[in-house]
C-alpha cells in the first residue's frame, strides 16, 4: 500500500497559504489598506469554506454521527483531522485482521498488442485511503484555482503598484504558486484515472516533471499577462475576465441544452432538484475558474452520469491555445502601447518576448507530455491516428454526395471506406444488437455487510459521489460477432 504523501502535499500547501495569508492581511491592517486586507482574506475563507464542504460531501457526514469531525470542520480544521484520519489508517495496516476482502480487476497497458487483467485484493483500509486520496485531489483543485490563482494575481498587482515585494507578500505568492501548479498537475493525473479507469495507471516521475513545467510556464505567463494588462487599463480588465469567466461557465450549459438530455438526478440520493442544481453551478464555476488561467483536462459533460467527458479531444484542446495565445499577445500588446512610465525601468519588448516564448515553452512540454511521457499514450494514438482517417472518409463521402459530378468518387469511397467507418456503416445497416454477458462476484467475509458498504463507497466520478464498490466485480463479455438475440443479463 502506498503512503498517502498526496494527502500530506495537499494538506501542507493549504495550511501554509492560509498561514501566510493570514499574517499579510494583519500587516495590512496595520498599514491601514483595508481593501488589500479585505481581499486577501476574501480569497483566503472562501476557497477554505468549499474546500470543508467538499470533504464534507464526499465522506457523507452528514449522514453519519459524527459530531466531532463536523465542529472541526466548522472551525476550518477539516483537512488536518483528514489527514491525521488517514495516516492513522495507513499506520494500522498489517495490526489488524481485515474483516473482509474485496477484488478487483484492472487491465494493463497493452505491451507487445497484448492486454492482461490483472487482479488485485483489496482490504477495507485500503479502500478508506482510496476515498481519501479522491476527496484531496478534488480539494487540492477547489483550493488551487479559486484560492491561490487570485490570491496570486491580487498580490503580484499590489507589487507593481507599490512597487517593492515585502517578504511575507513573496511568501505568499510562491506557495499560492506552487498550490496552483500542484493543483493543475492533480486535475491532469485524475482526468487520466478518469477516464482510463479500466486501466492500470502508472504514472513515471518524468510525466510528473513535464506536466509540472508544462503547468508552470502556462499559469505564471498567464498572471503576469493579465497584471500586466491591469496595471495600465484599469477599466478594461474587468470586462475581459467577466467574457472569459461566463464563456467557460456557459459553455457546458449550453452543450447539455443542446443534448436534450433529462436533468441530471443521479448525483446525490439525498439531494432535492434545487441542490443538485448548486451542485452543477459550482461544478462549472470550478470548470470556469480552471479554464481562466490554463486548460482544464477535466472536461465537464453535464448529459454525462459522470458528469465529465472521457473522450480525448484534441481539436477543443488546439482551440483553445491557439485562441489563448492570440489573446496573451493581444494583451501583452496593448500594455506595449499603454505602458505607464514605471515600466521604462525594465526593457519592455524583451519583457514581452520573454513572456510569449514562455507561453511557447509551455505548450512545448504539453506536447512532450502528451507524445512521449503520457502514461496511456499507447490507447489513445491508435485511436487519434483512426479518427483522422474517419474525418477524412466521411468529409469526401459528404463531398462527393453534394456534388452530383463526383458520383464515381463516392461510389469508389463506398466501396473502399476506412474499416472503421465501415463498420458504423454495418452497425447503421444492422438492428441488431450485440450480447453483453454480465458476471458479478461478491466476496465478503461473514462480517457486517453494512459496514462493508458504506467503507467501500468510492470511486471515480468528478461530482462529490466517489463512486465504485470495491467488493463487487464485474466483467463485460462481448462477442466478436453480433448475434441476432438478445440475452437479458439477469436471467430471467
Amino acid at each position: 500500500m502506498r503512503l498517502p504523501s498526496s494527502i500530506f502535499v495537499s494538506v501542507s500547501l493549504f495550511t501554509a497559504e492560509t498561514t501566510a495569508a493570514l499574517y499579510l492581511s494583519s500587516t495590512y491592517r496595520s498599514a491601514g489598506d483595508q481593501i488589500w486586507q479585505g481581499l486577501t482574506l476574501l480569497f483566503t475563507l472562501v476557497p477554505s469554506v468549499l474546500v470543508q464542504l467538499t470533504l464534507t460531501f464526499i465522506h457523507r457526514d452528514l449522514s453519519r454521527d459524527r459530531p466531532l469531525v463536523l465542529l472541526l470542520h466548522i472551525l476550518q480544521l477539516g483537512p488536518i483531522v483528514r489527514c491525521l484520519e488517514a495516516f492513522c489508517i495507513y499506520g494500522s495496516v498489517g495490526r489488524v485482521e481485515e474483516p473482509y476482502v474485496s477484488i478487483t480487476r484492472k487491465k494493463q497497458i497493452p505491451r507487445g498488442g497484448h492486454s492482461e487483467e490483472v487482479e488485485r485484493q483489496v482490504g477495507q483500509a485500503e479502500g478508506k485511503l482510496f476515498t481519501h486520496r479522491a476527496a484531496f485531489a478534488r480539494t487540492s483543485v477547489i483550493q488551487a484555482f479559486l484560492g491561490s490563482a487570485p490570491q496570486l494575481t491580487l498580490q503580484l498587482y499590489i507589487c507593481v503598484l507599490q512597487q517593492g515585494v515585502s517578504i511575507g507578500r513573496g511568501t505568499l505568492m510562491v506557495i499560492s504558486l506552487l498550490s496552483i501548479v500542484y493543483g493543475a498537475l492533480r486535475c491532469n493525473i485524475l482526468a487520466i484515472k478518469l477516464k482510463y479507469d479500466d486501466y492500470e495507471v502508472d504514472v513515471r516521475p518524468l510525466a510528473y516533471l513535464c506536466v509540472f513545467l508544462w503547468r508552470s510556464f502556462e499559469i505564471a505567463t498567464r498572471v503576469v499577462v493579465l497584471v500586466l494588462f491591469s496595471s495600465v487599463l484599469k477599466l478594461w480588465v474587468l470586462p475581459v475576465i467577466l467574457l472569459n469567466f461566463l464563456v467557460f461557465f456557459l459553455y457546458p450549459w449550453i452543450l447539455f441544452w443542446k443534448s436534450h438530455s433529462p436533468f441530471p438526478e443521479n448525483i446525490e440520493k439525498t439531494l432535492t432538484r434545487v441542490g443538485t442544481t448548486i451542485v452543477l453551478c459550482l461544478l462549472t464555476f470550478l470548470y470556469a475558474g480552471i479554464n481562466m488561467f490554463c486548460w482544464s483536462a477535466v472536461q465537464v459533460k453535464l448529459n454525462d452520469p459522470d458528469l465529465i467527458n472521457k473522450s480525448q479531444n484534441w481539436y477543443r484542446m488546439a482551440v483553445y491555445y491557439m485562441l489563448r495565445f492570440v489573446e496573451n499577445a493581444s494583451l501583452l500588446l496593448l500594455w506595449y502601447v499603454y505602458k505607464t512610465d514605471f515600466y521604462q525601468v525594465i526593457c519592455a519588448p524583451l519583457l514581452l518576448l520573454q513572456l510569449l516564448v514562455s507561453y511557447a515553452l509551455a505548450i512545448f512540454f504539453m506536447l512532450v507530455f502528451y507524445q512521449f511521457c503520457h502514461p496511456c499514450r499507447k490507447l489513445f494514438t491508435s485511436n487519434m491516428t483512426q479518427g483522422f482517417l474517419d474525418c477524412s472518409s466521411l468529409l469526401c463521402i459528404m463531398c462527393a454526395s453534394a456534388s452530383p459530378h463526383k458520383r464515381p468518387l463516392r461510389k469508389a469511397i463506398l466501396e473502399h471506406p476506412c474499416p472503421s467507418v465501415l463498420k458504423e456503416m454495418e452497425n447503421q445497416a444492422d438492428e441488431t444488437t450485440s450480447v453483453t454477458t454480465d458476471t458479478t462476484y461478491e466476496i465478503l467475509n461473514e462480517t457486517n455487510c453494512d459496514d462493508a458498504n458504506e467503507t467501500n463507497n468510492v470511486g471515480g466520478g468528478f461530482n462529490g459521489e466517489v463512486k465504485h464498490s470495491l467488493s463487487v466485480i464485474t466483467v463485460s463479455q462481448r462477442p466478436k460477432q453480433p448475434l441476432k438475440c438478445h440475452v437479458d443479463p439477469s436471467g430471467s
